[in-house]
């Protein structure tokens, strides 16, 4: 049954999944307030899922706040995003001694019901109110990048991905709890209000084009057969690796006089993609 309805992520991350069980690989993961597009059932509990930049995979239905009313109503709603920390606390009052709610990682979305200047009420994806500090919020959607400098946008890439910098590295994952190389790259781009693929390789219909090597800049996505990584300038880079000793998010560099130079990727790189804007 294609097309069923949209929903709306109500955990802080939901896993989608390879097939519709909790035994197998996990393909990339959906953050609290995200909107799916639900395309068929898939046994108990299951949905096979559409993402917003066009990524499929099985999701669990108790992650999920259901139906095409909520999800409209959710979409009609002021947005903030966690942004300024890698965590957030979503507290039952305007105090840090109140119960919590929930923790919600950097990049999910909240609906804003009240700001201010010290806390924002917040309401959750499955109807629940609550507190959050209004440092840790920006606006979403973000300021649209193609209206910022280009070195402001390329400082802002770079600024996003080393975030995450010292996470540990999670096959599919998407947070600062646990995030893979091609999901580091999306979310660089993503908090910036750009889409790049979900997985390591550049694909049409999406935000980067293709440049030569010896354009590459900071804030450019580097690709490596099954690898990605965010170009910081200077010819380092900054990647999530499960290589032993490193296992995670670090900086990593090209050039063979750097301490961080990495052989095994420097020899491999075969592809730079950069925002479409930056070349008119």
């Amino acid at each position: 049954m294609a097309g069923l309805e949209r929903a709306v992520v109500a955990a802080p991350v939901c896993p989608l999944m390879a097939a519709p069980r909790w035994a197998g690989p996990r393909v990339d993961e959906a953050l609290h307030g995200m909107e799916l597009e639900l395309l068929e059932r898939a046994g108990e509990g299951w949905f096979l899922a559409r993402t917003p930049y066009r990524y499929e995979g099985y999701v669990p239905r108790r992650c999920l706040a259901e139906g095409a009313a909520r999800a409209a109503q959710w979409s009609a709603l002021p947005k903030g995003v966690v942004r300024r920390r890698t965590a957030a606390d979503v507290l039952a009052g305007a105090d840090v001694r109140a119960p919590r709610l929930t923790i919600l990682p950097l990049g999910a979305v909240v609906a804003v019901v009240g700001a201010g200047e010290d806390w924002t009420e917040a309401e959750l994806a499955d109807g629940r109110r609550g507190f959050i500090r209004s440092g840790v919020l920006a606006p979403w959607p973000p300021e649209d990048p193609a209206a910022l400098p280009r070195e402001v946008l390329r400082d802002r890439l770079a600024e996003a991905g080393l975030t995450y910098r010292g996470a540990q590295y999670r096959w599919g994952g998407k947070t600062p709890w646990g995030i893979d190389c091609s999901g580091l790259v999306f979310m660089a781009y993503w908090l910036n209000g750009l889409t790049v693929y979900r997985d390591a390789r550049l694909e049409p219909g999406f935000d980067l084009t293709e440049v030569p090597r010896e354009a590459m800049a900071r804030g450019d996505a580097l690709y490596f057969p099954g690898h990605a990584a965010l170009y910081l300038g200077a010819g380092r880079y900054l990647h999530a690796t499960g290589r032993a000793g490193s296992d995670g998010v670090t900086v990593n560099a090209l050039n063979p006089e750097d301490p961080r130079f990495r052989p095994d990727l420097a020899q491999a790189l075969t592809q730079v993609g950069s925002y479409q804007g930056f070349h008119p």
